[in-house]
């Protein structure tokens, strides 16, 4: 069945207000963080840019001051991932920047995520620049910026640090599967996706900053380089390690997690996919995990998996088959990436999976985390008793028209105190 233009607005408004209202609170900080600027030329907001764009939506270890990408100067990165305006300038390059900055960042992020392997030298003379003003590096890449010796010089003659976040632990540090997963006694949720670069890791991050505003002790747990370098505290950049130890580690970050923080729940950040020809993290995850439930993310527009022309995506059903056919879990709901998708699109993708996938569907950056909280609830009654009515009042800043309206369209959990 297909929207009628009439509701199909009366929708978009009130999901629109549902998104403003439900948004997460920022919590203030007494620790000050880092600033950071972050290198992503010509590739913010697209595929390759995915790290420059999860920083600059989300962030607990620095203070993003800017995007350097010559083919957006002069917008605001928030604008440019179309989105609110977040108050980040983007600049055409290093020296646009710090001509235009009231102070020289602490750190110099290298944003993107290309299939490459080595950087161009353009690229490498403006990481030299800025350990020249003192910029230390945090890096992402497979290339090991500490490892290659004219970087490696120039930190020690510039008195600075270079932080490869996907270097792997040392060996004697490093961890075997053991079983020891079986010891977390609260939910693990992975949220998985059925490509690259599709969302997983903010819908994750979203929910998981819901889920502690309605105080539910949630803790990520990372398992790629971005969410690192966001700030999860827990977690490992899977696709760096040898593959023996991609279980093992993947488990010992969610024991670790469960042991040190007593969590109501954990969620479990997915890689790639599990269809996905090219990659393995995905498996890796789900065996180390073992999640009690999985959201699955995906882009219904995309055509094709992201660096992969010749590869057609898979749908969802599909996707869905193949996890609870090698796990022993079940995917609990769908969330979308809207990429070159309208509201109305949107809407549309989400009767069409509700009606015939039955699983609660919805897009966390425009409508909110709500029915994924409705379905956490729903599968696991234990958290359902730590929602109240109080917690959704805060969230909706006590509106009650707001509430009326999202209890009318079962989005709202009636929670038993």
């Amino acid at each position: 069945m297909q929207f009628q233009p009439s509701t199909k607005n009366q929708v978009i408004n009130l999901e629109r207000v549902a998104r403003q209202e439900f948004k997460s609170e920022k919590k203030c900080s007494t620790v000050r963080k880092k600033t950071a600027l972050i290198y992503c030329e010509n590739q913010f907001g697209l595929v390759d840019g995915k790290t420059a764009a999860a920083l600059v939506r989300h962030s607990e270890t620095y203070i993003i001051v800017g995007v350097i990408d010559s083919s957006l100067r002069g917008k605001d990165a928030g604008e440019a991932l179309g989105e609110e305006k977040s108050g980040i300038p983007i600049f055409s390059d290093l020296d646009d920047a710090l001509r235009k900055l009231s102070n020289i960042p602490d750190f110099y992020i290298y944003g993107k995520a290309p299939l490459e392997t080595y950087i161009p030298n353009i690229e490498r003379q403006m990481i030299l620049e800025a350990m020249q003003k003192g910029m230390n590096i945090i890096n992402g890449l497979h290339q090991f910026f500490s490892e290659d010796t004219e970087f490696a010089q120039a930190a020690v003659l510039n008195g600075i640090q270079i932080t490869d976040i996907r270097k792997s632990p040392p060996l004697k540090d490093l961890h075997l599967f053991t079983g020891s997963i079986f010891e977390v006694n609260v939910p693990v949720i992975a949220v998985l996706g059925t490509d690259c670069a599709c969302g997983k890791m903010t819908t994750a991050v979203e929910l998981n900053k819901t889920l502690n505003n309605l105080g539910i002790k949630s803790v990520l747990v990372g398992t790629g380089q971005t969410s690192l370098m966001q700030g999860a505290r827990y977690g490992v950049s899977t696709d760096a390690l040898v593959s023996q130890f991609v279980v093992g580690e993947v488990e010992n970050s969610v024991v670790q997690a469960f042991k040190n923080e007593s969590p109501d729940i954990i969620l479990v950040e997915g890689q790639s996919a599990v269809s996905h020809p090219a990659f393995m993290s995905s498996h890796g995850i789900l065996k180390g995990s073992m999640p009690d439930g999985i959201i699955l993310q995906h882009p219904p527009a995309r055509k094709f998996r992201c660096d992969f022309p010749l590869l057609a995506m898979p749908s969802a059903e599909s996707e869905i088959k193949l996890i609870e056919m090698i796990a022993k879990t079940k995917v609990m709901a769908i969330t979308l990436s809207h990429e070159d998708m309208d509201d109305l699109g949107v809407l549309n993708v989400i009767e069409d999976y509700e009606k015939n996938l039955q699983l609660p569907t919805t897009d966390v950056l425009s409508y909110g985390c709500q029915k994924l909280v409705q379905a956490l609830s729903k599968n696991f009654p234990e958290l359902k008793h730590k929602i109240t009515r109080e917690n959704y009042k805060r969230l909706i800043n006590g509106k009650a028209q707001v509430v009326s309206h999202l209890k009318a369209r079962n989005e709202i959990i009636l929670a038993q105190n």
